[in-house]
């Protein structure tokens, strides 16, 4: 397809485009670039005026203005909700004399799992796609742009497109084609089985702990499941960053892809985690408690999650940004991904530099935490 069969167009939400349309480009595979997900953060005020997330996503039309691309963009007025930390560039690029936000953001919002960025119906539109959000740039006088957690396989594009690439860690399980926990537990060293059995007994002796999806999920669970969340943001980030409007929301959108894990005590929920249900990995999101319980967090985010990554038959569970604890629960590192297009050239000479070395230090943690999972020697490359 030639440029001259095409136009780029910025819009005002991901809501001005068809339902149908947007997900037919994104596919059914990750729930953040689905159109309800992405909807639901604009509607509830979650991005948005006021939250330095201005939604501006970019699309290619073909004939009849029918979208053949899209990208979901967001003009940002700060580095937070990102989980890729960009805090010292946009330090020293101030300190340079420059201004570093806004910026442009290529991300699903508030959401550190890999999918998607370039949503396309023709593969060939995924470097015109980049280009037109470097024109966005250029245009508006914004420093930067930057996608993140991108999809390993639409790496390709960006690095077509010249973008700069940055590699980070996380930690995901792996599904080795289990039947149930005990078949996960016997790939263990004998000292971490009984380590993780003895966590789960102590987090369980007191609670009851049920899974809730789909129709059953209520306004009374959300409302439940608001207070832990807020809790759990005041003592990480300060402001938590979704509306309380945004968990209605979702349950009715997409209530069928989200799974709340909660546990009771006497009937009353004292804590819980909500995971999003994508076509082949559970996706832990968020957690909170209003009562200190031995090993409950890693039960509910990380134990319960595998239970039903099992019973679902996912390929993976992914829990989110962070946690080195989660290696010894059976968790192994995995790389993610993000590109960076600079405008400034000797800034961006600079970020390239630190990015080849930073690489290489990612690389080198990632073979040190390989060699320090519980499994048993030898029952990864067997299984």
């Amino acid at each position: 397809m030639s440029e001259t069969e095409f136009s780029a167009r910025i819009l005002g939400g991901v809501r001005d485009v068809d339902a149908a349309v947007w997900d037919a480009l994104a596919g059914d595979g990750n729930p953040f670039m689905s159109h309800a997900f992405l909807t639901a953060m604009e509607d509830s005020g979650s991005v948005g005026p006021g939250t330095g997330w201005q939604s501006a996503p970019i699309v290619i039309e073909g004939d009849g203005g029918i979208p053949l691309a899209a990208m979901p963009a967001y003009l940002k007025g700060h580095s937070q909700g990102e989980y890729v930390f960009d805090h010292s560039w946009a330090d020293a690029f101030q300190r340079a004399g420059g201004s570093y936000y806004p910026k442009l953001q290529i991300a699903a919002p508030f959401t550190p799992a890999s999918g998607p960025r370039l949503l396309l119906a023709d593969e060939g539109l995924g470097v015109p796609l980049l280009r037109a959000a470097e024109q966005l740039c250029a245009q508006n006088s914004l420093s930067s742009a930057h996608a993140t957690f991108i999809d390993p396989t639409q790496l390709p594009f960006f690095e077509e497109a010249g973008w700069l690439l940055r590699s980070d860690l996380q930690f995901h399980w792996e599904n080795r084609g289990y039947t149930c926990f005990d078949d996960f537990l016997a790939q263990l060293a004998s000292r971490k089985r009984r380590a993780l059995r003895k966590e789960r007994a102590k987090a369980q002796a007191h609670v009851d702990i049920r899974h809730i999806s789909g129709a059953d999920l209520t306004e009374n669970h959300w409302d439940a499941f608001w207070v832990f969340y807020q809790d759990t943001g005041a003592r990480k980030w300060g402001t938590p960053y979704l509306t309380r409007e945004a968990f209605s929301l979702l349950g009715q959108r997409m209530a069928d892809r989200l799974l709340l894990i909660m546990a009771y005590r006497d009937d009353e929920p004292v804590a819980g985690a909500l995971n999003v249900i994508g076509g082949d990995a559970l996706y832990g999101r968020y957690w909170g408690c209003n009562e200190n319980i031995p090993f409950l967090h890693f039960e509910l985010c990380y134990y319960q999650a595998i239970d039903a990554a099992i019973a679902r038959g996912l390929a993976r569970v992914e829990a989110g940004a962070q946690g080195g604890h989660k290696l010894a629960r059976g968790y192994e590192p995995a790389k993610t991904w993000s590109a960076h297009w600079i405008a400034d050239p000797g800034f961006r000479e600079a970020v390239a530099d630190f990015l080849e070395r930073e690489r290489e230090g990612v690389s080198v943690d990632q073979v040190y935490l390989d060699k320090r999972t519980p499994f048993r020697r030898g029952s990864q490359e067997a299984s």
